[in-house]
């Protein structure tokens, strides 16, 4: 009799190994069968390549890359090509910020200038400070002015360089590679009075933390209040606490951080490349990432909703998800279902459908994370072409929708492992 619970064990272990193949032998034939359906949509899009994520609260269901990296070589893009993922870097800021607060390093609700080296007033309203709280809710008032469109785009090289000056990339600029300098300088000199590319203008007639509107400049201050708050490089700081800890090891900030032979092209059109260009205000949108490396990023993120993150503690996630702004803080929202400019939390956008996330753009690419609350299922797109045309438009849309289909699927059955 003595043997009998040892013979239930065994059977019941044996019936959860024999659910389990199962469970994972469906996921995969579906795994499969979004990858043949994106192969045979690859073929008819106007952008070369793109990169997919599928992720729920538990993990992550499927990654993958498709089309071309190289469209003159034929170089396939895969899950592991690397590619800059624009404004959705902002995401890794508010992060940051919350990991410096529970290592008592900062409060978001601190002046900025208690941590900066030189002094940020808005000249408008000289006497309300500008705090950080605001700097990652895009409501300090710092404008994104022709001395950031025009400064902060750095080509990588020389080569071509007469041409590739003269790229049109929108209301943004090409410079040349020696015009770059460090981060902390570029601030400096837009927002600092009396410094070189100082004008009141650089600033919103609004008071601090009363208007939001959406600012590169206002977020790459922010990063650096993290630098100077913890003494450690922001680079440096969220590979500590960001990437090493979800082993993104193909993971970093610009091109000289990363394998550039592991790097996309970027196009302009099917044909066209751009040159390689950066950031000198990376941390407003200078992540480089695959789409395998940005899966775990996306599951943590997923998983620290519910309370079930290992990034931050459970306050700290909550914060970074509560929506900080209030109707008066708007001027006009933005109520697309995945817009990330409806409300803020600490960086991450929220629509007004309630999808957390965030999206972005620069030459050459555009990308969208956003995951539902509801559902539990979250979704990432990168392409690596602008998307300049209504068909190109429609044609990323029509791949954004299928994923839902798929991810509803690979939810009713289980996580997978990535693809």
């Amino acid at each position: 009799m003595k043997l009998l619970p040892v013979v239930i064990l065994i059977y019941l272990l044996s019936s959860c190994d024999s659910a389990n193949k199962e469970i994972h032998d469906k996921n995969k034939e579906i795994c499969q069968e979004l990858t043949d359906t994106l192969n045979k949509i690859t073929d008819t899009l106007d952008f070369n390549g793109f990169g997919v994520v599928l992720v729920s609260d538990t993990g992550v269901l499927y990654q993958n890359g498709f089309g071309y990296a190289n469209a003159a070589t034929k170089e396939k893009y895969t899950g592991h090509t690397l590619q800059n993922i624009a404004s959705i870097s902002k995401t890794f800021i508010g992060i940051a910020l919350l990991k410096a607060q529970e290592l008592g390093k900062l409060k978001l609700d601190d002046p900025v200038n208690l941590y900066l080296p030189f002094r940020v007033d808005n000249p408008y309203h000289p006497e309300i400070p500008i705090n950080i709280r605001q700097l990652a809710t895009h409501t300090a008032g710092i404008n994104d002015t022709e001395d950031y469109l025009f400064r902060a785009w750095v080509l990588h090289d020389t080569i071509n360089l007469a041409h590739n000056l003269k790229i049109d990339i929108g209301e943004c600029r090409f410079t040349a590679p020696d015009t770059e300098i460090p981060m902390e300088d570029f601030l400096k000199n837009v927002l600092v009075k009396n410094e070189k590319w100082y004008k009141p203008s650089n600033f919103s007639k609004n008071k601090p933390g009363a208007i939001y509107a959406y600012s590169n400049m206002g977020a790459t201050l922010a990063a650096l209040v993290v630098e100077k708050a913890t003494g450690i490089a922001y680079d440096q700081f969220t590979r500590k606490y960001i990437l090493d800890p979800l082993n993104m090891k193909s993971s970093g900030w610009g091109l000289n951080a990363i394998d550039l032979s592991k790097h996309t092209k970027l196009y302009i059109n099917k044909k066209e490349a751009y040159p390689f260009y950066s950031c000198i205000t990376y941390p407003d949108g200078s992540m480089i990432t695959s789409a395998e490396d940005f899966s775990k990023y996306m599951a943590e993120l997923m998983k620290g909703y519910f309370g079930n993150g290992r990034l931050l503690t459970k306050e700290s996630y909550a914060e970074y998800f509560k929506g900080q702004l209030k109707v008066e803080n708007f001027i006009k929202r933005n109520e697309g279902e995945y817009s990330d400019e409806y409300n803020m939390g600490i960086t991450m956008g929220i629509s007004s459908t309630g999808n957390f996330g965030h999206t972005g753009g620069d030459p050459g690419l555009f990308s969208m994370m956003f995951f539902n609350p509801k559902t539990r299922i979250g979704k990432y797109m990168i392409v690596n072409t602008d998307l300049n045309e209504p068909k190109s438009w429609k044609q990323h849309h029509t791949i954004w929708t299928l994923l839902d289909s798929f991810a509803v699927r690979l939810t009713n059955t289980g996580t997978v492992a990535k693809q």
